[in-house]
This record gives structure tokens, sequence and C-alpha cells, in this order.
């Protein structure tokens, strides 16, 4: 069967475990979609994987991975990735996105590090992306990730994103919270860098809460609400983009559900604005 679709127009929830019995109890949800990272379901079975298969017969899924390792120097884990294609054909993933980084050297690293910003690393990544899409038989999305240091970095980030995009033919998963983030941390213009992305590669959003632990230091946490900064970074982004599927991260401190639909409403209400703006632009 034919992966299923998502309207332009579709706001989505990570699912996390504590919110599978509220997703499966809400009659009438405030959200379109979900998204899980596939490694964590693989292979669940019992009354647990009942629970999940019952949730992905509700809401369409999408995939957002944790140990692709795509910058990373191990090799590719091949026989996970054979796995994961049988899982997004099972459940009819239409995106199946990852990290723009690396979590492995020689074991994991239980962390998401930043790979060094350099002509030989697009290179060397570009391989790795086309191996993948060749594997899973379809184009997936690289998130551009929040970072605290740049090593060895030759070229600036966005040609580096840009480049890796171009190079594999793949897709982008636009992170508006990491792009304010680093803005911050590292002293960039937020929409300038936002402007600079491919509009055209853009296949999903997310969106989400950091930490600010001082005036030039912003963590990424996706533990609390999201702040107005990022809200206008969204605004932008569809200005940009295009509407597109939207995903509200939150990973820590999970809020009830009700709190968590607020957020989404708010996403919705953003993407509303710019879908009749398009219609006056289409009248006029």
């Amino acid at each position: 069967m034919s992966p299923q679709k998502l309207a332009p127009a579709s706001a989505g929830l990570g699912l996390r475990r504590a919110l599978l019995g509220p997703l499966l109890d809400c009659d009438s949800p405030g959200f379109d979609f979900v998204e899980v990272a596939p490694e964590n379901w693989i292979g669940v079975g019992g009354s647990l994987g009942r629970r999940f298969a019952a949730a992905c017969e509700r809401y369409p899924l999408v995939c957002h991975g944790l140990s692709l390792s795509i910058g990373g120097p191990d090799a590719l884990d091949e026989p996970f990735l054979q796995r994961l294609r049988r899982f997004l054909d099972q459940y009819r993933v239409p995106i199946y996105s990852e990290h723009l980084s690396y979590c492995t050297d020689g074991g994991h690293l239980y962390d998401l590090m930043p790979i060094p910003f350099t002509a030989e690393a697009v290179d060397y990544v570009v391989g790795r992306v086309r191996r993948v899409q060749d594997i899973l038989g379809r184009r997936i999305a690289l998130e551009n990730v929040s970072y605290y240091a740049a090593p060895h970095q030759s070229m600036r980030e966005i040609d580096f994103i840009n480049a890796v995009l171009d190079g594999a033919d793949c897709e982008l998963l636009l992170d508006v919270n990491n792009i304010y983030v680093n803005s911050v941390n590292h002293r960039y213009d937020a929409l300038e860098f936002l402007h600079a992305l491919p509009a055209r590669r853009v296949r999903y959003i997310h969106v989400a809460g950091h930490y600010r632990e001082a005036d030039d230091l912003i963590v990424d946490t996706h533990g609390a609400a999201v702040v107005d900064p990022v809200w206008s970074m969204l605004d932008a982004a569809y200005a940009h983009t295009g509407l597109k599927p939207t995903l509200l991260e939150r990973d820590f401190n999970i809020p009830a559900l009700p709190v968590l639909e607020s957020e989404i409403a708010t996403i919705r209400g953003i993407q509303q604005r710019h879908a009749k703006e398009d219609a006056r632009h289409a009248a006029a």
C-alpha cells in the first residue's frame, strides 16, 4: 500500500508512551498526525504493541529517527535499515526524517553531535544519505540541528546544510526552534538563515520549547512551552515555504494532553491565517 498523505495545513504531536493512553481515549483530538522514533517501537509486541497499532489506525504516523548517525564514523547499520523499511511500509509512513548530526563512535554516544562544516564532511554525508535512501526505497528528510560548538569549521552552517541537501537530493525537516536557538548561541540573523534554506526541499516543520541559560545561551530541551520568538519563526517559515505539516515536539516535562493541544491550536491559528492570505492573493 502507498504511504498515507498529510495535508499542508496539518498539525501533529510527538507520541510518547505516557501519551498513548490519553490519545486512544480522546474522542475529538486537536491534532492530525503523530510522530515517533521508530527505534522505540520496532519489534514491540504484547499489549503495548497492540495499543501502538491501534493508535496508528486512528492517526497517520510520521517517523523521526534517533540512531542513524548519518555523519558518524561508524558504518551504517544496514540490518537496522532493512527492519526500518519494513516498519515504514507496515504503517504506511509518509515521512521518515533524521538529524543532520551523528550519535555513534564505536558505540552510541547518547547525544547528537555536530558534524564538522567542511567540504569533506559534505561528500561523506551525501554518500551515506544516498545509500540510506537506496535501502529504504524513499527520500528522507534531514533536520537542521541545534549545536553548541562547531569543530573544524571551514564553511558556514547554512552552506553546509544546503550542500548536503543538494548533493544527496534529500528533503529538509525544518526545525524553527533550532534556528532560533543557534541564532542566539552563535550570533547570526535567524530570518536571514531561514530565507537561505531551500523552500522546495522542506517536507515538514518542527516547533518546540527550550531553556534560556543566559542572555546569550539557550539550551534546546524540548521540555518547555514554545516562546513567542519561536512562534514568530514559524510564521516566517510559512511565508517562506508555504504551509507545511507541523509537529509540536515535547520530550520532557510533558503536560496533560489539553495543554499540548492548546499549543497545537496556536499552530493551527498561524496556519489558518496564512491559508486566508493565500486565498486572498489567489483571488486578487
